[in-house]
């Protein structure tokens, strides 16, 4: 008699850590985050990604009662007790939180059941507040030796909580500002762009960092970034959000591999590949609409190729495409399909970012440089329009030189990109470049046409720094044109040349979005018609979708008037993109040069080798 099989008994599904259902936020203008459902269970890594204005920052601070006055919330939240811990988090009583609660009910919540890190840690980190007082002040009882302890959790050493924030590299901040969070030993960790200010190393290490403390403590944890090659090397669960909605949820790889949404196809394809260089980035046009002006269609039909007259008369709801993958599309077959990328580059096939069927602009990972470099079909002088010869530069109490002896290099209608991680030296080169610094030693010389101080242009980080906000638009190229001796009538020109309609002279800066921003910065950068512009991390604070019409602008700009690039950047694959040629420099000095295919196709450096090892694989 055979005695008949049985099946497996199936582990059962672990509580979850959160539940929320029917997540509402709106503010006066209207909605901001319509009906989302979001659970996470123990060491589980949920990704929320999208563009900025999609409700990402929004959503979790609805869940820590953090939200900004004016702005409401709805909804409810669990958090159900822990039974399954092994720690002294066991035998937690749950709760059921209504999301509009005062602040009062989020005192128990934050920290003890909820830690948020932010990106910028000097944003959680009070300046004025010794490190060690700040780990400590979730601490009852033993504070000195719960500090020290959490600090060896962190991988800093026992001496850092003597010292100031501002005393710290960016790093350090941050496994600081997790120390903290994990002081009250919370259940679930929120990391709102938790690495986007650091370079490729930091990053690596903090996620690592986060990942083990994750998995040490059977924490969960929402990663919200806007990075999708992070997002997928990162989570186990990825939710897709675009004004306000939820358009895509499920399994990592089957998102990433199979998107069921135009939209998640369309962002996924606009992150720039490491490995070759595209003629043309992919990009969508548009961009991200006021989540309360979208009214019974689709949120994104205005920006969709595939969009019928069906997606603009009614808002699709979440359908299950694939067991546990969902998505918002009437029309998700068409998600994997190519869409004519911009400026005549060929098709897009979403899923490879590739550009023509997978052409690629560049040579060889080994190919030698040309005498006389192309671009676009354009010669690029061999003879050099920058020289710069052995520049030093040390800031008084650093223990360390800014700039070691560094040679640089530029011909004209080249674009050379330097790169490394922070503190090694790139951005105080720039500023030499430009005249913001001046070296101890070393000389630099222009050459031909680039003489003169407003031949040599800047264009910052961070855009709503650089201009004044209580200036119109036209009011600061005014300012830029006048200074470099031309008409004030050029504004409607400039701005067209960047991209923008001449109506945007009339706006002030908040009125514009990240993107525009940038993009005027580049337009008054231009007035004094430079003949090399200076891009110090220039896209590193951009959306990716909104990163790759920026970097098409600059190469279109370069194509156009001829203009010579110093793009310093920590992000390789941008480098990849935009230069002919790359320095790595690491703690003052250059240690590496060369043609950009060579350099990051075949490294030779161990230090460059590092650098690449850091970044996130693509799949």
């Amino acid at each position: 008699m055979t005695t008949p099989m049985t099946a497996p008994e199936q582990a059962p599904t672990p509580t979850p850590l959160l539940a929320v259902r029917d997540l509402r936020v709106a503010s006066a203008s209207g909605i901001i985050v319509a009906g989302l459902d979001l659970t996470v269970a123990p060491g589980e890594t949920v990704a929320i990604v999208g563009e900025s204005g999609s409700g990402k920052s929004m959503t979790v601070k609805a869940l820590t009662g953090l939200l900004p006055e004016g702005v409401h919330a709805g909804g409810r939240m669990e958090l159900p007790t822990r039974t399954d811990a092994s720690d002294g988090r066991k035998g937690r009583p749950g709760r059921e939180i209504d999301l509009a609660a005062p602040g009062a009910v989020w005192r128990d919540v934050r920290g003890s059941r909820i830690a948020l890190l932010l990106q910028d840690p000097f944003t959680s980190l009070s300046p004025v507040h010794r490190c060690g007082d700040q780990i400590g002040w979730a601490i009852s009882e033993g504070r000195a030796e719960r500090v020290a302890r959490l600090l060896a959790e962190v991988g800093l050493p026992a001496e850092v909580a003597d010292k100031y924030p501002f005393q710290l590299s960016g790093g350090m901040r941050q496994r600081v500002a997790i120390a903290a969070g994990l002081a009250a030993d919370p259940d679930l960790l929120i990391a709102d762009e938790p690495t986007t200010a650091l370079d490729v190393t930091t990053q690596h290490e903090v996620l690592e960092l986060i990942a083990r403390l994750q998995r040490e403590r059977d924490m969960g944890l929402i990663l919200i970034t806007h990075d999708l090659r992070l997002a997928r090397s990162r989570a186990d669960r990825i939710m897709v959000m675009y004004a306000g909605r939820l358009v895509e949820e499920g399994p990592t790889a089957r998102v990433m591999d199979a998107p069921a949404h135009p939209y998640t196809a369309r962002l996924a394809a606009c992150d720039p590949p490491l490995t070759h260089r595209l003629a043309v980035l992919p990009t969508i046009p548009g961009s991200v609409p006021r989540p309360w002006s979208v009214d019974a269609e689709c949120a994104f039909a205005a920006r969709c190729a595939f969009a019928v007259d069906a997606c603009r008369t009614a808002e699709p709801e979440l359908a299950e495409v694939a067991e546990g993958h969902r998505a918002a599309c009437l029309r998700p077959e068409t998600a994997g399909l190519p869409v004519a990328s911009p400026e005549g580059a060929g098709d897009l096939a979403p899923g490879t970012g590739s550009v023509g069927g997978g052409s690629a602009e560049g040579g060889s990972a080994g190919g030698s440089a040309s005498p006389l470099l192309t671009v676009e079909g354009q010669g690029v002088s061999a003879s050099p329009l920058l020289t710069a010869e052995g520049l030093a530069k040390r800031f008084p109490g650093s223990a360390v030189p800014a700039l070691d002896g560094v040679d640089l290099e530029i011909a004209a209608g080249e674009t050379v990109a330097v790169v490394g991680e922070s503190g090694s030296g790139k951005t105080t080169l720039a500023r030499c470049v430009v005249g913001l610094e001046r070296p101890d030693s070393g000389r630099i010389v222009f050459h031909g046409a680039a003489t003169g101080a407003r031949r040599v242009q800047i264009v910052f980080q961070d855009p709503y720094s650089a201009l004044n906000p209580g200036l119109t638009i036209g009011t600061s190229l005014s300012e830029a044109l006048r200074a470099a001796g031309r008409p004030k009538s050029e504004v409607g020109e400039l701005l067209e040349l960047v991209g923008l309609p001449a109506a945007y002279a009339r706006r002030r800066p908040r009125a514009l979005s990240g993107g525009e921003r940038q993009r005027v910065a580049i337009a008054r950068a231009l007035a004094p018609r430079a003949g090399l512009l200076v891009c110090d991390e220039s896209v590193s604070a951009l959306d990716v979708s909104v990163q790759a019409q920026v970097l098409n602008l600059l190469a279109d700009l370069r194509r156009r008037l001829g203009l010579t690039l110093l793009f310093i950047t920590h992000d390789l694959a941008v480098a990849r993109q935009i230069a002919d040629r790359v320095y790595v420099m690491h703690h003052g000095r250059v240690v590496e040069t060369g043609p950009v295919d060579s350099v990051l196709g075949a490294p030779a450096h161990e230090y460059t080798q590092r650098l690449l090892a850091s970044i996130p694989a693509a799949d």
